[in-house]
């Protein structure tokens, strides 16, 4: 190999003359590669030819920060579509308790009502049964009178009673006696009465128009009946004199 023309060659050591010849001759070897790289005579080459390492890095940066920014993308979409589910399922929850509680609701109103319902008929069933055996009782406890003077003298007092008709026993009795015999059939077909047309009946001798204005309901409307008749004449004496009791001759 020739020697470099380096100046001041000559007085170099010999282990700096090597490095100076490795160094020009890997100097040399690079031109000749950027002439003709791979040996082809033919291909020319120039510095611009050559990649731009720095583009080459900025494109991966951009397609990593694009790809990084779709895996953002689609994290925040997979959340938000699992913040919708969850929201869904809580609403379904939600409306499924309130359709419980409202059935719930409707069946208790149900029952409550169904309660009062049949509550209702055992006490008008109660009441009728108490009624019914307050009538029965009534029935079996109601007065009997004998059907004679005694008996119908004092079936008279207790209507007279009730009806704030006052009276008593003995004077009934007396007017009785003097007025008819205690015959409840006892007519006078001769005094002024009889002549006007309106004769005097019945145990006490009243006259109809008397008897029809003195009756007292509760009796019988014939007055011939001894407890209708003693009781429309008393009615009418106490209206008159103040009481049977009164009345000691022709009234």
């Amino acid at each position: 190999m020739p020697l470099p023309n380096i100046p001041g060659y000559n007085r170099l050591t010999k282990t700096h003359k090597y490095s100076a010849a490795g160094i020009a001759a890997a100097g040399a070897a690079a031109i000749a590669f950027a002439v003709v790289p791979g040996g082809d005579a033919g291909a020319k080459t120039t510095a611009q030819d050559l990649p731009n390492k720095p583009v080459a890095l900025t494109s991966q940066k951009a397609d990593a920060q694009a790809h990084h920014e779709a895996l953002a993308k689609q994290s925040a979409l997979a959340a938000k579509q699992a913040k919708d589910e969850a929201a869904k399922k809580a609403a379904a929850k939600k409306a499924a308790a309130e359709a419980a509680a409202k059935k719930a609701a409707d069946e208790a109103a149900a029952k409550k009502a169904a309660e009062a319902k049949a509550a209702k008929e055992r006490a008008a069933k109660q009441a009728a049964s108490r009624s019914a055996t307050r009538i029965e009782t009534v029935a079996a406890e109601k007065k009997t009178y004998p059907d004679n003077l005694d008996g119908w003298i004092r079936e008279s007092l207790d209507i007279m009673k009730e009806k704030g008709i006052p009276g008593s026993y003995e004077g009934i009795h007396r007017n009785i006696i003097r007025e008819s015999g205690g015959n409840p059939r006892a007519i006078n077909n001769w005094d002024i009465n009889a002549q006007n047309g309106v004769p005097s009946k019945g145990l006490l001798q009243v006259i109809a128009p008397t008897f029809q204005a003195y009756h007292v309901d509760g009796t019988s409307w014939d007055p011939y009946d001894p407890v209708a008749n003693i009781t429309a004449a008393c009615n009418y004496a106490a209206d008159r004199y103040g009481s049977m009791d009164n009345v000691n001759g022709p009234y």
